[in-house]
């Protein structure tokens, strides 16, 4: 019975795509990752634990399955996350990383903070959090891309 029930979720998954959003958190690596297969970077500074527009943006857009499938085919996606609470803390290195970026990218400290971006790293426009569907939002990333 375990069986047949495991292999029933298999299929289901399979059948509905289910996709995993995968976020890069290495500059370099994301940098590499769209030369090599020809896409933008979107940046995207936020504040996980904290910044409630951040929390709407992953929960509204970043974790539909709209978005997941677009991206997946059309973005690289690299995250500069700065959480406040000690259980979500990131290692030295990450947090260094990431202000790193901040201070290249995101200089006013705005939370959350979205950059589309060529593979070099070349500004191609900016964003926030909107109160919109996956698929405006996905129209207005990529209008900075055309």
């Amino acid at each position: 019975m375990k069986k047949n029930i495991l292999t029933v979720l298999v299929v289901l998954f399979t059948i509905c795509g289910v996709t995993a959003q995968e976020w890069h958190t290495d500059f370099a690596k994301a940098k590499k990752t769209a030369k090599a297969e020809n896409k933008p970077i979107i940046l995207v500074f936020q504040g996980s634990d904290w910044c409630a527009p951040c929390i709407k943006l992953d929960r509204e857009i970043w974790s539909t399955e709209a978005f997941k499938k677009y991206a997946a085919k059309n973005y690289v996606m690299l995250q500069a996350d700065f959480p406040r609470k000690k259980k979500n803390a990131l290692s030295e290195a990450q947090t260094a990383a990431n202000a790193k970026l901040a201070e290249t990218y995101n200089k006013n400290g705005i939370f959350p903070f979205v950059v589309v971006m060529d593979a070099t790293g070349k500004v191609l426009g900016e964003t926030s959090y909107k109160k919109t569907t996956p698929e405006l939002y996905i129209k207005e990333l990529n209008t900075f891309t055309k």
